[in-house]
Order: C-alpha cells, then sequence, then structure tokens
C-alpha cells in the first residue's frame, strides 16, 4: 500500500479510482470484497472507500450492485431464462430481494419486465478518468482511418432533444447523462444508441442540432419513454469512418483525427456528394473498436 501521510494529487486520485472501476467491471460476476478494491487502488481500504464515495458519488456497495441490476435488466430483455437464476447471478440470495431491489431501481418486477422489456433507466457509469477532456493541439502521429459504404433501412430514431447543443458535452449540461442508460434498455436496429446531428428538416424551434437516440424498426409500436420523441428517418446510404483502436483515456484526440479526416475527404471520388438532408451519426467512443462517424451521400448527379 502507498503511504497515506501527505497530500495527493488529483491526477493520483482519479487513477485510483478508475483502477477500481476497471476491477469492479473486470470482477462484476464475482465477490468483490473492499479489501480487493483497495489492492486495485494501492491505498488502504479506508481512504479507498472514501476516495470512490467522493469521486463517483456513490458507496462501492452501491455502484456494484447497480450494475448488477442493470446487467440483470439485459439478460432478462434479451434471454429466456429463469428469475432465480438472474437473481443468483446478480449475487442475491433469494428471488424476494432481487425483486425488491429490482423495482427500487426501476419501478417494475423483474417477471413483468421479462415479459414486456419497457425503457428503464439503465446505470451506465462512465469511468472518472476520462471526465477529465485533454485537448492536443497537435497529432502524434498520422493515423489510418478507415472509410466503408453502409446502407441504413428506413427506420424510426426514439430521441431527446436538447436545446442549443453542438456536441455530446453541451448536450450533457442541458439534458443530463443520464439519457444513454434509458436508449440503452431499448432494442435497436443498430445494436446500441446513436447520437445525431439533426440537419434543420428535423429539428423544432428552440431545439438543439445534436441529439442522443436509439434507432428501431419503422414499425416499433414499444413505449416511448417521457421527455423522449420519434422521427422517421428514410432509408439512406452513408459513409463510415473509422479511427484505429486507442487508450480509452486519449478518446478526445481518437475523435480529433476522425473528424479532420473527414473535413478531409472529398465523396466526389466515389461520385457522391454530402446528403445534407440526412443527420450525421456519431457512435460511442470504444477505445477497443476505434472511434466511429457515419456521414449520409449521395449520387451525384
Amino acid at each position: 500500500m502507498r503511504e497515506q501521510r501527505g497530500g495527493k494529487s488529483v491526477n493520483e486520485r482519479i487513477e485510483a479510482v478508475q483502477r477500481m472501476q476497471d476491477y469492479i467491471a473486470a470482477h462484476l460476476d464475482e465477490e468483490i470484497t473492499l479489501a480487493a478494491l483497495a489492492g486495485a487502488s494501492l491505498y488502504s481500504p479506508w481512504y479507498s472507500y472514501r476516495l470512490f464515495v467522493g469521486t463517483v458519488g456513490l458507496s462501492p456497495a452501491e455502484y456494484i450492485r447497480r450494475l448488477r441490476l442493470s446487467k440483470s435488466a439485459l439478460r432478462l430483455r434479451d434471454t429466456s431464462c429463469r428469475i432465480t437464476d438472474v437473481a443468483l447471478e446478480a449475487g442475491f440470495g433469494s428471488v424476494d430481494g432481487f425483486g425488491r431491489a429490482f423495482r427500487r431501481e426501476f419501478g417494475c418486477n423483474p417477471s413483468d419486465y421479462a415479459k414486456d422489456a419497457k425503457p428503464i433507466p439503465l446505470f451506465i457509469p462512465y469511468g472518472v478518468k476520462y471526465r477529465v477532456v485533454e485537448r492536443r493541439k497537435t497529432m502524434e502521429s498520422i493515423k489510418t482511418v478507415f472509410i466503408q459504404t453502409v446502407e441504413k433501412p428506413a427506420r424510426k430514431v426514439i430521441l431527446k432533444r436538447g436545446v442549443k447543443a453542438a456536441d455530446y458535452w453541451s448536450y450533457c449540461e442541458e439534458v443530463g447523462c443520464d439519457v444513454w442508460g434509458i436508449l440503452q434498455s431499448i432494442r435497436s436496429l443498430a445494436g446500441e444508441p446513436v447520437c445525431l446531428w439533426l440537419p434543420n428538416g428535423y429539428r423544432r424551434a428552440g431545439t438543439s442540432e445534436y441529439v442522443q437516440g436509439v434507432e428501431v424498426a419503422p414499425d416499433y409500436s414499444g413505449e416511448i419513454p417521457a421527455g423522449f420523441e420519434v422521427i422517421d428517418l428514410p432509408a439512406a446510404t452513408y459513409l463510415m469512418f473509422c479511427g484505429e483502436p486507442f487508450k480509452e483515456e486519449d478518446y478526445c484526440l481518437a475523435i480529433e483525427e476522425v473528424q479532420a479526416a473527414i473535413e478531409k475527404y472529398d465523396p466526389s471520388v466515389i461520385g457522391c456528394v454530402w446528403d445534407r438532408a440526412n443527420p450525421r451519426i456519431q457512435l460511442e467512443p470504444v477505445g477497443t473498436r476505434g472511434y466511429i462517424e457515419l456521414l449520409p451521400v449521395k449520387h451525384a448527379k
């Protein structure tokens, strides 16, 4: 363990909490003790607990409980399984205890949710290390950006609008960061939620260009969460720009690299022009796959 005397820099504290978050993510299906978290943080159990609560806003036990409940909700949504098995895998000693915790977290019974998976606010934590935005003025090396044509079918998008937001950070300031958890609880055509820059034809007066949403089938008839709405998008051709895999803490640089490649790209080389009538799409930055944006194109006349 590190010596507890003396002050610690903000970066040291953030790194310690991030190590605890990473440990929880890697061992979520196992018993997680405070001693194990202290081993990951490299500080004493008492200091580790205090550091986690002060930085994350939840105790480690509450953080783990909410993560496990959200994982169990997705299993109930996507598979045919016994609630008893889900409860035990989530670390609960009884179905009754699991049911009470599930109701407190999501406002419905697990059995009812398994039959009719309505949108619920899944717990989607963000690593504390990645909350610190570091912008670099120059790229350290030239990165490869892969470009691929993608055909998007006609679909609906369940979305929540902001007010003036033009990017993720301003959107979160206006709307909050809990939207993503609700969107992830809804089955998506693409397998994940999306962020969109809406062209004027899809915006209403006093609402933002940048929104978060989930693509669903044109005949979707499920529940629409309060404060959300639905738009229809036509079939369209997109160019998918995908950067190289990156370290999670370097996500800002990864975004800048892909967006710089987009700015330089001329779609006329493939006989197309940018399609300004359809939304530009951003996927969640995930280091193992690279940062991805999709831009609509149409054949030049």
